[in-house]
């Protein structure tokens, strides 16, 4: 069974009340203040895409997300996408780099970044991810995912509000008995108590780990979801960061 490639939200989309990442709950102010809310234009349309701070001058976010971009609109510092926010930022650029071998068919590589024209400045609500892996992430290991995606497949909405949840992560073997041999070992599959999981909306958003005190580790980038369906029980799956870390560091110097 096929999973779905190009899974971007069309930002013509109406914002749903109800409309989030499946399963998930609403995301406390500041609690993730590294999370982007990206509009990506190309010469197709605009679409919606997730993704992470990385430093005051570069997101991380998933190659599809930038694959013939000509414009990134992008939003930090605000948990919801519309409504008064104090404490949201708006900034565009148009400078971004895809990893040279990514697929946009299998999924391979599917990772990217985007560069903002000026540094951000750092505050409560707009900060860095603290940690970027150092070992692979192994089997079985409790994660959090986070993005404005829809809760269903009927709804064609974007949440306004940033939703997280709890999320395992599975072998590749067990991800496998699902997708089969489109699956590597720089992808890593994810699945939650039912069905919870990512879905449209979601792509380029960010894997965690906690780490303590308010710190979290950045294990993945949203790339798929199954051809069944957000709502089916079919694992979500990541771009591993790990197996990229020196081609972000050598893209970013950080």
């Amino acid at each position: 069974m096929k999973f779905l490639p190009f899974f971007l939200c069309s930002f013509s989309t109406v914002l749903a009340a109800e409309v989030r990442i499946i399963g998930g709950d609403d995301a406390l102010a500041g609690q993730f203040p590294f999370s982007a809310a990206i509009y990506v234009r190309t010469n197709d349309g605009t679409y919606f895409c997730g993704g992470t701070l990385i430093s005051d001058e570069w997101i991380l976010t998933a190659g599809q997300c930038v694959h013939e971009a000509v414009l990134f609109t992008i939003q930090l510092g605000s948990n919801t996408l519309q409504g008064d926010d104090p404490n949201r930022i708006k900034v565009s650029t148009s400078e971004s780099v895809i990893h040279p071998n990514f697929d946009p068919l299998t999924l391979q590589n599917d990772i990217g970044l985007v560069k903002l024209r000026l540094p951000v400045e750092y505050n409560d609500y707009v900060r860095q991810i603290r940690f970027l892996p150092t070992f692979r992430l192994q089997d079985g290991a409790l994660t959090i995912g986070i993005g404005w995606g829809q809760i269903s497949d009927e709804s064609s909405g974007l949440s306004n509000q940033l939703q997280r949840v709890n999320l395992t992560t599975i072998s590749t073997d067990e991800c496998k008995l699902t997708y089969g041999g489109q699956i590597t070992e720089d992808m890593v599959c994810v699945s939650g108590n039912y069905n919870e999981g990512s879905c449209t909306g979601d792509m380029g958003s960010p894997l965690l780990q906690h780490v303590g005190r308010g710190y979290y580790l950045i294990v993945g980038v949203a790339s798929f979801i199954s051809g069944n369906g957000c709502e089916s029980t079919d694992p979500s799956g990541y771009t591993r960061t790990f197996s990229y870390i020196g081609w972000v560091r050598n893209i970013t110097n950080i």
